[in-house]
């Protein structure tokens, strides 16, 4: 909530306070974001056991962080939707449906990047 006494400078501190609030709150009540910030763990500690390269490490890291943002939005978008309609309607579950299907398709691509960087390394332990 804004408040007018605001400057700009504190507006955008209390800005990050309710981002960093937010993320909390979703690290630590979504279980989706739970297991793909844990997967997102396991591929940092993938990355430092293979030592990627830095182009490497800016591209994993961008796929993990657009699935936790997507992630985000769609449970913002379910939120929204059964605040608006708590009951099981059609057209709500179509909303909510085509919003996880947007986490699905960052996910895929976040597959085929991990796959791209990693099999090549698993390989040559073999």
């Amino acid at each position: 909530m804004k408040n007018p006494k605001d400057g700009f400078v504190r507006g955008r501190i209390r800005s990050i306070k309710f981002a960093f609030q937010g993320a909390w709150l979703l690290l630590t009540t979504e279980h989706s974001i739970m297991v793909q910030s844990s997967i997102g763990v396991l591929m940092i500690i993938a990355g430092f056991y293979f030592n990627i390269s830095p182009v490497e490490w800016m591209i994993q890291t961008l796929a993990v962080s657009v699935v936790l943002a997507t992630e985000s939005l769609n449970t913002g978008i379910e939120r929204v939707a059964d605040f608006i309609h708590p009951d099981y309607h059609k057209k709500i579950g179509i909303i909510k449906d085509v919003a996880a299907g947007a986490v699905t398709f960052v996910a895929l691509g976040a597959l085929i990047i991990g796959l791209i960087i990693y099999i090549p390394k698993i390989l040559v332990l073999f």
